[in-house]
């Protein structure tokens, strides 16, 4: 078999980087101290918003009414609660007036109306009539927003004699999202430290080849803050990317320093000085962490193709720390490696002897598998499938104050208003016309089948109040802001729905109002349309999001194996290995199992952007273990030419090290899953289950048994394709292919260092 050509660029690197290892080491210092004194602040400057498509429908009708009218839904709402009678007796009903008129006089308020201001309005008083509700709306985006509510949150929070007022509302319950997220991500590296650091040392059995793994992580984690708040800079990245930094950034780079790391101790081990053992690990080791940070990076750049910058986020933060992490494991940690040559072994606590004549564990296991491979290859397919079962059930919705923990104030105001009222005065669905001009009586017409569609409590429009098509109240004061000030042209309409809007029938509604006869153009908008929205947006672009996965893990894949096989058995077989977290998903977190022992609520959907995001993390992280395995697999088999060998010694060579990496990602990724918001649990919990079922029913049991059924097919490509790869592939391999019989005379086990 002929091999690919010799590209001389790593090794030349790996030259540079033994020689100049003490400027790279203080390089990699003063940056480190940088992007620690720049990007330590990165989270004052993301945003917590970011869910919506800014070109969707229901995203021009906010920027519409917030532009023109000067108005828009109410993203804050006060609860009201009268400490003795009810909302209308004299005294509470002076203190209710007086705090809407205190409220509307805020200069960061748009608007503020409620019970009393609007004539006793009955959505807006309680079943029981102790609680009424104050609706208001801040101004500006989202970043302004959330400036802002902090300070309006706190004044208006208080008791008096007569009443006791707390603050809810969309803006807080983002604002408090935020601050929830900021002090999970704390705890949850607190957590993960020691498990993570305990395990390394098992790994390697010294202190300081245990250290080199951190260090690497965390010079990822600081750089990538630093990347993070220069993009923050230039366009908006939400806060929930600092998640994916700090469970990817240390998981990766451990992961590509316990593959470098082992190879240089392995290559000490075969005999090698440390310099020369640092070359070939950047040589070997080092081209496949380039694979495999190229196919992971990849698999998070097609978040971008995404219009919310909630997807977008993840992608700048995936593939900043991707980049970091390779950078660190191929150019820093050979620089560290340099300087301590055989000191990488100081503070052994012990010694793990190699395994012998491939008898070790995973040599046995991948050699059991491809003596029955159609059964126990089956066996996992069956598993896999019928676990996943669950997420063909799955209804998509929007995060809201559930994601909080019960004891946030702002779920405590959600929760009273979701329970003690009827209406829905704060999730009313925005009904604009643009272009209308002002005329009464077809505005009143409008309104008026407008408020007979089903599902339609109540129309306000700026004649008057109307139900069932009739007008049931004159305009009053606060009609005023259904008109746009200056004589500017158009109108708007307010519809309160009964359904619930995070729901089937809260779509349903929309799509029903658009669909409406109206004398003008109109435009809707509201929470139950960019629902809809958010839905149409991210189905138009998943079919581009997964061909571009597809097409450049197939790219880099054949250019590391020469196969267009193996591509394409990576892509079916890591699909499979993801149906098992999808359908955890649902069976969890939608359907509300184990919700007591996780501390969530369940609301019946899962947010919509949740599965892509998990499933672009997942599925890089997957393709990053195949890239490992598949490395080693393929140099043994350029050197003995017998598939079911390269497969038992790839799998032995590789899989203590994946096992390891895997359980550190899992540890990493569960620490998440002890965050009060429910989303963030469910990104830790469903990314730590991909990890291990990646880990272990997939590369050990599906992997083997697929190469041991294709065969010598595992390495076919057609003729074009094989000569185009002998002109630009890569491979770890030097020298000629041996005779596999000569191979096993020599001792095929090849030894795992510790």
């Amino acid at each position: 078999m002929s091999q690919p050509q010799e590209v001389p660029l790593l090794a030349r690197l790996a030259n540079t980087i033994v020689r100049r290892r003490r400027v790279v080491l203080l390089a990699a210092l003063g940056f480190f101290l940088i992007a620690g004194a720049v990007g330590g602040g990165v989270a004052s400057h993301l945003s917590s918003g970011g869910f919506n498509d800014p070109a969707a429908q229901s995203t021009k009708v906010d920027n519409l009414l917030r532009d023109r009218f000067h108005s828009g839904d109410p993203n804050v709402v006060l609860l009201v609660t009268a400490r003795q009678g009810t909302v209308d007796s004299p005294q509470v009903a002076a203190a209710g007036q007086a705090l809407t008129a205190r409220l509307a006089n805020e200069p960061s308020i748009l608007q503020a109306t409620s019970y009393w201001s609007l004539g006793q309005a009955p959505p807006l008083k309680s079943k029981d009539g102790r609680e009424a509700l104050v609706l208001a709306r801040l101004a500006g985006n989202d970043d302004q927003v959330a400036k802002e509510i902090k300070p309006i949150a706190a004044h208006y929070q208080f008791d008096t004699p007569a009443i006791t007022v707390r603050a809810g509302g969309q803006a807080q319950v983002f604002h408090q999202v935020g601050d929830q997220v900021r002090k999970d991500l704390e705890r949850a590296e607190l957590y993960s430290f020691i498990p993570t650091a305990i395990l390394l040392i098992l790994v390697f059995g010294s202190a300081m080849a245990s250290l080199l793994p951190l260090a690497i992580g965390g010079l990822s984690v600081v750089g990538t803050f630093l990347a993070l708040r220069v993009i923050a800079s230039l366009t908006h990245v939400s806060i929930f990317s600092l998640n994916l930094t700090t469970a990817l950034g240390l998981g990766l780079a451990i992961d590509y320093s316990l593959f470098m790391v082992s190879r240089y101790r392995e290559e000490i081990h075969n005999g090698r000085e440390p310099l020369p053992a640092v070359v070939q690990t950047v040589r070997t080791a080092g081209r496949t962490v380039i694979f495999s940070a190229s196919t992971v990076a990849i698999s998070l750049a097609a978040l971008l193709v995404f219009p919310m910058y909630f997807l977008k986020s993840f992608a700048y933060a995936g593939i900043a720390v991707v980049f970091m992490a390779a950078l660190g494991a191929v150019v820093i940690l050979p620089a560290i490696l340099a300087a301590l040559g055989p000191r990488v072994d100081l503070g052994r606590l012990f010694h793990r002897r190699p395994p012998v004549d491939g008898q070790g564990f995973w040599h046995r296991l991948a050699t059991t598998v491809m003596r029955r491979p159609v059964i126990l290859g089956g066996a996992v397919i069956v598993v896999l499938l019928f676990l996943g079962s669950p997420f063909l059930g799955i209804r998509f919705g929007s995060p809201d104050d559930r994601v909080l923990p019960t004891s946030a104030s702002s779920r405590q105001v959600q929760d009273q208003i979701r329970h003690h009222f009827d209406g829905r005065e704060a999730s009313a669905v925005a009904v604009v016309a643009p272009t209308a001009t002002p005329n009464p009586q077809t505005i009143a017409a409008y309104a008026g089948e407008l408020s007979r569609v089903p599902g339609v409590g109540r129309v306000d429009a700026a004649t008057g109040s109307y139900i069932a098509g009739t007008r049931v109240a004159p305009p009053n004061a606060a009609s005023s802001r259904f008109t746009a000030p200056g004589g500017a042209p158009g109108t708007w309409f307010s519809a309160v729905p009964t359904v619930e809007p995070q729901s089937a029938r809260g779509e349903t509604l929309v799509k029903t109002i658009r669909h409406l006869p109206a004398p003008f153009s109109t435009l809707v908008g509201g929470q139950s349309a960019q629902l809809v929205d958010s839905k149409a947006a991210i189905a138009a672009k998943v079919p581009l999001a997964a061909g571009i996965i597809a097409l450049v893990t197939f790219t880099v894949l054949f250019l590391m194996t020469g196969s267009v096989v193996m591509p394409v058995k990576a892509i079916v077989l890591n699909l499979l290995s993801l149906t098992a977290t999808f359908g955890a998903m649902v069976w969890i977190f939608q359907r509300g199992h184990l919700a007591s022992v996780l501390h969530f609520t369940p609301t019946g959907t899962i947010d919509i952007t949740t599965p892509i995001l998990m499933f672009c993390i997942a599925f890089g992280l997957s393709m990053d273990y195949e890239v490992f395995l598949l490395s080693r697999i393929k140099e043994v088999h350029d050197q003995t030419g017998d598939n079911v060998q390269s497969v038992a010694v790839g799998l032995e060579r590789t899989g203590r090290l994946v096992t390891a990496a895997a359980a550190i990602l899992c540890v990493v990724f569960l620490a998440f899953a002890t965050s009060e918001v429910a989303f963030i649990k469910l990104f830790g919990i469903g990314l730590a289950m991909a990890v291990l079922v990646d880990a272990t029913l997939v590369r050990a049991i599906l992997v083997p048994a697929f190469m041991r059924l294709a065969g010598e097919f595992n390495w076919w490509a057609p003729a074009p394709l094989r000569r185009l790869y002998h002109r630009i592939g890569l491979s770890e391999t030097e020298g000629e292919k041996v005779p596999a019989a000569a191979a096993a005379g020599a001792g095929v086990h090849f030894e795992e260092v510790a």
